[in-house]
């Protein structure tokens, strides 16, 4: 990756990059991050500043580790330290719907030039990285549902609802193609005014890069359209949330193995042990995917968001849902209990992890939940606190993070649980509605 490149490097490279995106109209660069608390935090620098910024960096307080949703600081935070925020140029976009800026997504170093241990895009990229020493290669997307007032009405999945708003989503689509990204699906989901969207498929990083892109340009677009977009979990307690379901697949030598071999479903060896180990810590993951107090509003039987621990072909209520798809390269999975809350950083990082343990303990699936799980299989937590407690037990999840970094997130779940402590659910969904 472009930051661990030597800084002299990485200023030839911005001095290049700066150039051209200035030619093209740029006056400003973001460099975001998100905390761990899945809110998207940002610096900026003018375009001529992009060079000084890949060098060295810009200042990152290591306080963000210790936000919570509300702005709010977990006990942990405190006010000393400084570390550097570097923008990774593999990733760098101009917006099309925000003229003028261009955007990349930002590595956050120590001064001393080492990679911050709290950093959740060093976590996912080091998994990734696991994978990569063992011959195996993990394709990933991550779908996008939002929710905007004045979406447009009609029933769910409905041709109405898509011309109430057709002239906002072409310029969606084409914000989208502007910035060389290849939409897959674009429709209107089951809660009036929701939409989802999915993207090609890419390494693990660049899916969680992607997403935050994806999510950055709905949001302009939706503003240029006198539209307000929400990703939270739930906007409407007593409605479907928005998800933000991990799709993923696993390949070794330019083949997908989720296709073609003797397990369930023509899984190979290989790919079901990697899913049998996402399945065996999906509790403590869920405290990764679905963080925040409102996950667990969304997160209920019957709305086909994946409450229960199990795996099924095209199950959409099961938590791990397998697609065998119309063509080999298409077989992959889905991880449906995951919501638009999570940092995509953590979750990339906390399920690859997961199945690089699977893969390590050579495991297998269960019996597959072929209909309605309800009854035949175990609910995954039905709180934040019981997810925060799956994942301070999980000794996997623990090691691949890291000490700062684990601990790091269980402060945040843990103020977050107690600050929204005897809340009800039309208060929670307020608080959290425009946060994300």
């Amino acid at each position: 990756m472009s930051t661990a490149k030597p800084r002299a490097e990485r200023a030839a490279e911005a001095r290049v990059a700066a150039t051209r995106i200035e030619a093209e109209g740029v006056d400003g660069v973001i460099v975001s991050w998100v905390d761990n608390a899945g809110v998207t935090r940002v610096k900026t620098v003018p375009v001529r500043g992009l060079e000084s910024a890949a060098r060295w960096g810009v200042g990152a307080a290591p306080c963000f580790d210790a936000f919570l949703v509300d702005d709010s600081l977990a006990p942990s935070g405190g006010p000393a330290g400084d570390l550097r925020l570097v923008p990774d140029l593999a990733g760098l976009h101009r917006l099309a719907a925000q003229p003028g800026w261009a955007w990349a997504p930002g590595d956050r170093w120590t001064q001393q030039g080492e990679p911050h241990p709290g950093c959740q895009r060093h976590f996912a990229r080091r998994t990734a990285d696991a994978l990569a020493d063992l011959g195996l290669v993990v394709r990933a997307g991550i779908e996008v549902e939002w929710i905007v007032d004045g979406g447009g009405s009609g029933p769910a999945y409905g041709m109405r609802r898509l011309i109430g708003n057709s002239d906002y989503l072409r310029d969606l689509l084409r914000a989208l193609r502007e910035q060389e990204l290849t939409v897959l699906q674009l429709h209107p989901e089951y809660t009036e005014g929701q939409y989802e969207l999915s993207v090609a498929p890419t390494g693990p990083v660049e899916a969680a890069d992607t997403a935050l892109l994806v999510r950055h340009t709905v949001q302009a677009v939706s503003l240029r359209h006198g539209l307000r977009a929400s990703f939270a979990p739930v906007t409407d307690p007593g409605g479907v949330g928005n998800g933000g379901h991990l799709h993923l697949s696993l390949w070794r030598d330019g083949r997908n193995l989720g296709h073609g071999g003797t397990g369930p479903h023509g899984l190979t060896r290989e790919a079901e042990a990697f899913l049998a180990g996402v399945l065996a810590e999906l509790p403590a993951l869920l405290a990764l995917g679905a963080p925040s107090v409102a996950s667990y509003l969304r997160l209920a039987p019957g709305r086909w968001s994946g409450p229960y621990r199990c795996w099924g072909l095209e199950n959409r209520e099961a938590a791990l849902r397998l697609i065998t798809g119309s063509a080999p390269e298409q077989a992959n999975a889905e991880i449906k209990c995951f919501d638009a809350a999570a940092n995509p950083y953590l979750a990339v990082g906390g399920v690859l992890a997961a199945g690089l343990a699977g893969l390590g303990g050579a495991l297998r699936l269960p019996a597959e939940t072929t209909g309605d799980p309800e009854g035949a299989a175990e609910r995954l937590p039905a709180t934040l606190d019981q997810a925060v407690d799956a994942l301070r037990k999980s000794e996997v999840l623990r090691a691949a993070m890291g000490e700062p970094l684990w601990r790091a997130v269980l402060d945040v779940r843990e103020a977050e649980a107690e600050r929204f402590a005897g809340l009800g659910p039309e208060e929670v969904a307020a608080a959290v509605r425009y946060r994300y």
